[in-house]
């Protein structure tokens, strides 16, 4: 079974790095996140919040899970290359890797053009903080940190998922992580709703990031340090941010690309300083953006022949083990 569904990661990297995630195509994330707002609207009010959320991030991960476990199921019985397929179709849904680089790329075309205001346009799409004042170095900055975070939620972490259970863990993974997108923010209306949606996207998100930033650091050559020096930046810089997890990504690519993520950044003109990454031996510019694209790339390479490696050492330790207990 694992190797049915690593041949299904496999296709579904093919079909996410050709397709992509075409707008005016039906996609489950928007169907989950119909079905979020709607238990979010009904239940997000009077007593027992946290309690109402707990409950409501159980009934989504039961309904997406439930769901695309029948249509795998039925798929597989009516042949193997039909729940192969299925399972590839629905695994690409949940990664983003040619998007995420578009999308760095719409920010570094008209930044690399001078077209400083068409870029602060661009980034605000992208990431939620003020951009109408950014600097070039700012404006890449954004650009950078949005994808050495999201290589690991939109990418390698759905694919891990896949790996251990296939089309339903991966879209179980990508409704938690729309969960905690849409409700797991520590403001007022949100603070006790999204709890549950933020912990549990916290837990799934703890393995599969720390790996992705190993990754990153063991298959990219920093660019002016030296190896040891880059993994202590990794492991001193990553515990920094407020997330346990997303500080992985933004702490190798910064110590891979020799420069600093993290600062001053404006949402709706309140000011955060988030914990700065790595050492800025160099300062951002627009060709970073390119750079981190290129990190991304050769990360998701790499974790797939890990999953590849460790898949295929799963199975042959199950057939040693079924043939051991029932010579």
């Amino acid at each position: 079974m694992i190797i049915h569904h690593l041949i299904s990661i496999t296709i579904a990297i093919m079909i996410d790095l050709l397709i992509g995630d075409p707008p005016n195509w039906p996609h489950p994330v928007r169907w989950i996140g119909s079905l979020i707002s709607s238990f979010e609207k009904n239940w997000n009010h009077g007593q027992a919040k946290k309690a109402k959320g707990v409950l409501m991030l159980i009934c989504v991960l039961l309904i997406v899970f439930l769901l695309v476990f029948i249509i795998i199921f039925i798929g597989y019985q009516i042949h193997l290359y039909v729940g192969i397929f299925l399972e590839a179709i629905i695994i690409s849904t949940t990664i983003a890797q040619k998007s995420l680089k578009e999308s760095a790329l719409e920010v570094y075309q008209p930044l690399k053009a001078g077209v400083i205001v068409e870029a602060r346009k661009k980034l605000s799409y992208i990431v939620g903080r003020d951009t109408d004042s950014l600097s070039e170095g700012e404006i890449a900055r954004g650009a950078i940190e949005t994808v050495a975070e999201n290589t690991s939620d939109g990418v390698t972490a759905p694919l891990f998922w896949a790996l251990i259970g296939g089309a339903p863990l991966a879209i179980l993974y990508r409704a938690t992580n729309t969960c905690d997108s849409m409700v797991g923010y520590k403001n007022e209306r949100y603070r006790e709703f999204g709890w549950a949606s933020a912990k549990w996207d916290d837990v799934m998100n703890w393995i599969p990031s720390r790996l992705t930033g190993l990754i990153m650091l063991f298959g990219n050559q920093p660019e002016k340090m030296k190896y040891r020096h880059a993994w202590k930046i990794l492991f001193r810089d990553a515990k920094k941010h407020p997330s346990p997890n997303s500080g992985w990504g933004e702490a190798a690519v910064a110590a891979i690309l020799g420069i600093q993520l993290g600062g001053i950044n404006y949402y709706k003109g309140m000011v955060s300083d988030r914990a700065k990454m790595g050492e800025p031996l160099l300062p951002i510019k627009a060709e970073h953006i390119p750079k981190a694209n290129t990190i991304l790339g050769k990360t998701v390479f790499l974790f797939l022949l890990l999953l590849w490696a460790g898949g295929i050492i799963i199975e042959m330790a199950v057939t040693w083990i079924q043939s051991t207990l029932f010579v």
